[in-house]
């Protein structure tokens, strides 16, 4: 029999404890997919040793902070080493003065109180608390395809049931289809009700922003079948096209049935930094009618003495007027990155999304399988792109080419793959 484990990490067989193996952990597919990017990143060194490689997969920002940001990040660390500066824990929920920024940044004029804003160290972070909430008898469904914690955490927690005969599929997730044929927004009329609705707008990884009208027909679904909507606005910030939403809480009478996580990281370059927040509107009830919020509450403070200190001095300064404008050029930055690599690829005949209202471009290889346009693209070029795949079933066919990278080597990223496809 085949061993479960890869020869690297094969247990000695000599010493075992009696506790047995997490059965939700064995249903994962593979490993996590952006750590197998990395994997394939780093053998590909070590083939081509004096290889230039660019990496256009992981969407990891690579921009300096602005110095405005940092340096009130260092005072306050500074700080620390004195009577006066010291501060030690501060609340789970994040200090009251970020909160109230975020409301003023992000949600003016929505209805949002600071009461409702819960500071994190990031919206991955806060995904996995939302499913510890929820537990393991609700049901799921994800666009597809979807960011791969959704799914990933869903297995976890106990909510996805076996994978389906094709194992690409788990039973009990509903899978939106959201591809070119049908805007990138799910045929609500046929997708069945689930109890909770996890949603990515700008999507991550197709960079579709859904328009108001398909986020009103969200709300409505929502509301009808009486489900929960987890909307990730973590990409917001890149919104360009006022028809799009940056906030799920636009939308007339989400605030009963949605809750929103987002993230300093891809606006502000804080992926290393770790800073996010969820809100939970007061109306949002349980079938019981108990607030949602309330027990949110209780899973932060039992699983999280709350971001760091100096994380959230750093976000206070983001949000400051002179921070957000700093901020807001590094979105414009990236914005013209994926403005190149768009107009280079589709220069070459390739159908090409994305890139208008996020830093992702999704590129159509019809009737290709993505992990060998994946590979034969890093062989010929040495550039690192991601597979459709990875991120479910219909983005088979498809690569997501990230647009986090430095001018030059986008510039250069663009014409050898410009050279290739010619």
């Amino acid at each position: 029999m085949r061993s479960p484990f890869p020869i690297s990490i094969r247990p000695c067989t000599c010493c075992r404890t009696k506790v047995p193996r997490n059965a939700n952990m064995e249903k994962l597919r593979n490993g996590y997919l952006f750590p197998e990017i990395s994997r394939l990143e780093l053998e590909h060194i070590e083939k081509y040793p004096n290889a230039k490689l660019i990496s256009l997969g992981i969407g990891d920002t690579t921009e300096p902070v602005p110095q405005i940001i940092t340096s009130t990040m260092a005072n306050y660390a500074n700080a620390l080493s004195t009577a006066d500066g010291y501060t030690g824990y501060g609340p789970e929920q994040g200090h009251k003065a970020l909160r109230k920024a975020i409301v003023k940044a992000f949600y003016k004029d929505l209805q949002i109180k600071d009461t409702e804003v819960f500071v994190s160290d990031g919206a991955q972070c806060d995904i996995t608390r939302l499913q510890l909430l929820l537990g393991s008898k609700v049901t799921i469904a994800v666009q597809d395809p979807s960011f791969p914690a959704y799914i990933d955490s869903s297995v976890i927690i106990g909510q996805a049931g076996d994978l389906k005969g094709d194992g690409e599929r788990y039973g009990s997730i509903e899978y939106m289809n959201c591809g070119p044929e049908n805007n990138f927004f799910p045929d609500l009329a046929t997708t069945p009700r689930a109890d909770v609705i996890f949603f990515c707008s700008p999507n991550n990884p197709t960079g579709h922003a859904a328009t108001r009208k398909q986020l009103e027909l969200l709300v409505k679904f929502a509301r009808d079948n009486g489900s929960i909507i987890i909307f990730d606005s973590a990409y917001s910030s890149y919104v360009q096209d006022d028809h799009c939403p940056r906030s799920i809480f636009e939308i007339p009478g989400s605030r009963q049935v949605a809750i929103e996580i987002s993230s300093f990281s891809k606006f502000a370059g804080f992926t290393g930094v770790r800073l996010g927040w969820t809100v939970v509107p007061d109306e949002l009830l349980y079938s019981n009618g108990f607030p949602v919020i309330h027990d949110f509450n209780r899973i932060v403070c039992t699983c999280f003495n709350g971001a760091s200190n100096v994380a959230q001095a750093g976000g206070l300064a983001c949000l400051s007027s002179q921070g957000f404008k700093a901020v807001n050029s590094l979105v414009d930055y990236y914005m013209e990155n994926a403005n190149i690599l768009g107009e280079a690829l589709a220069s070459v005949g390739l159908q090409v999304y994305g890139g208008a209202n996020a830093p992702y471009i999704w590129v159509h290889f019809p009737g290709s399988i993505s992990w060998d346009v994946c590979k034969d693209i890093l062989e010929e070029t040495h550039i690192i792109t991601v597979p459709g795949s990875g991120f479910g079933p219909s983005g088979e066919g498809f690569l997501r080419l990230s647009a986090f990278g430095h001018r030059e080597c986008i510039l250069e990223a663009a014409a050898r793959l410009k050279t290739l496809f010619l």
